[in-house]
């Protein structure tokens, strides 16, 4: 384990995985969404949102979703690079790649599972045991209909109180995606039993699977699909 993840084990004896303070309300679905589609294809979203290992094994288990990168937006292609990316001053954040089928799942769906599951939105620079800017909450838009989706999304979800408190989550043009370092890549699926993985990430999955368990998937149905 890196040395930073390893010193946020320190303080994992009082937390639980991060998960939102959330009201009584619904999670509702997007009322402004991508239109679905019925020609397989494959789109492609970024999102961040704490720590890359876990964001990355909640969206392999999503159904459409056929592979998902770990890596860093945000910031210039000179300084991603883990160590650097640490530091919490270069721009970048922990971010996912993910390459989807429009037909399958929209990416207003993508982005019901990403508020309700793979994060805390309502935490500013933090998830879990850390913090930082690099952990930030952020969708990266490619284009004008990612964006109005996503804008539109967090007024709605405000507007119905589903958390106690408000969402800190940035919506900002994607200027591009840096794949993370090999080691990072699935750390979740190769060391389930990591300490930091199973009190953080795996609880997000099987929240996943219990709350929406139509959009659930068998992790080895993802299917490789190049950057």
């Amino acid at each position: 384990m890196h040395a930073r993840r390893f010193a946020a084990l320190f303080s994992l004896l009082s937390l639980t995985a991060c998960t939102a303070t959330a009201s009584n309300a619904p999670f509702p679905n997007p009322a402004n969404d991508e239109p679905k589609t019925t020609t397989h294809g494959t789109e492609t979203a970024v999102l961040a949102g704490g720590c890359f290992w876990g964001m990355q094994s909640v969206f392999e288990h999503v159904r459409g979703v056929r592979q998902v990168w770990a890596g860093y937006s945000g910031g210039d292609a000179n300084t991603a690079q883990y160590d650097v990316v640490s530091e919490g001053n270069t721009g970048h954040a922990e971010s996912v790649k993910i390459a989807f089928d429009p037909a399958v799942i929209s990416y207003g769906q993508l982005l019901k599972i990403y508020f309700a599951v793979a994060h805390d939105p309502t935490t500013l620079n933090r998830q879990g045991p850390d913090a930082g800017t690099q952990y930030r909450s952020e969708i990266f838009y490619a284009n004008a209909q990612q964006k109005s989706v996503a804008e539109s999304y967090i007024k709605q979800i405000n507007a119905a109180k589903v958390f106690d408190d408000s969402i800190v989550t940035l919506v900002q043009p994607l200027t591009g995606f840096y794949p993370a370092e090999d080691y990072h890549q699935d750390y979740a699926r190769k060391h389930p039993d990591n300490p930091y993985i199973l009190i953080n990430d795996a609880p997000k999955v099987a929240h996943l699977k219990q709350q929406f368990p139509g959009m659930y998937q068998d992790e080895q149905m993802v299917v490789d699909v190049r950057l």
